[in-house]
């Protein structure tokens, strides 16, 4: 589909597998504590595991991410039959503060910012995010999370929410995310303009995303195509 990038005024992003390498952050996490409790997975299996087990944990009663990640360690003991201390179980969490930007994120966003409106519609608590946010190197005009929404992506009711405190017709938002399960889906129900950025396309499988199906309106493999496309047509 060809889109005409100039109709839009507002990009908004999903944040952690879209702009934050957040497999990268939760296997540098995972990695250790399950190999200290003797559990032997792969990478592609731990990641298949936590995509299992945290879209379980959000579809329940809506409670702050922080103790969806708890849950999400809590589950990964339950299943191979290892305790955690308390301070296993803020494992993620406190991990979730340092994972590391995509490399094309900072620069990217830098200069998307020169013109347009940038949100970000994430899975996450506030506070969470500032973290990310200052790694990002970036001034969003809008962050927008599930603490705020009071509930989870893929819940159409994200964006819903997004679309009213942005302000702005749906038909001049871009939405731009990797999660095909989790952002395509739901913004293309309600009819969002959607970008897939294909992190894994060099990798097997759905990583720590469930697997999904839907046509994205225009796919790239990272925000510098996405970038050169949206200043070819300006």
């Amino acid at each position: 589909m060809l889109i005409h990038f100039d109709q839009f005024e507002v990009l908004s992003f999903d944040c952690y597998g879209t702009l934050i390498d957040w497999e990268t952050g939760i296997l540098s996490a995972l990695r250790p504590l399950l190999r200290a409790k003797g559990v032997k997975l792969s990478d592609a299996e731990i990641l298949s595991f936590y995509a299992e087990i945290e879209p379980e944990v959000q579809q329940k009663e809506f409670c702050n991410y922080k103790t969806v990640l708890e849950s999400v360690l809590s589950e990964f003991g339950n299943r191979f039959h290892f305790p955690l201390s308390d301070a296993e179980k803020s494992l993620l969490h406190d991990s979730l503060k340092t994972w590391p930007p995509f490399p094309d994120s900072v620069e990217m966003l830098s200069r998307l910012k020169q013109k347009y409106k940038l949100a970000v519609i994430s899975n996450i608590d506030e506070d969470l995010f500032r973290y990310s946010n200052r790694l990002l190197q970036v001034e969003f005009d809008w962050i927008i999370t599930a603490e705020q929404a009071g509930s989870y992506k893929p819940s159409r009711n994200n964006f819903y929410f997004a679309i009213d405190k942005i302000g702005e017709p749906k038909e001049k938002i871009l939405h731009v995310a990797q999660s095909i399960f989790h952002d395509i889906v739901p913004a293309k129900a309600i009819g969002l303009t959607t970008v897939w950025v294909n992190r894994r396309q060099k990798q097997k499988g759905s990583g720590a995303t469930r697997s999904a199906s839907a046509q994205p309106d225009w796919k790239v493999p990272d925000l510098r195509t996405l970038v050169r496309l949206l200043e070819s047509q300006a």
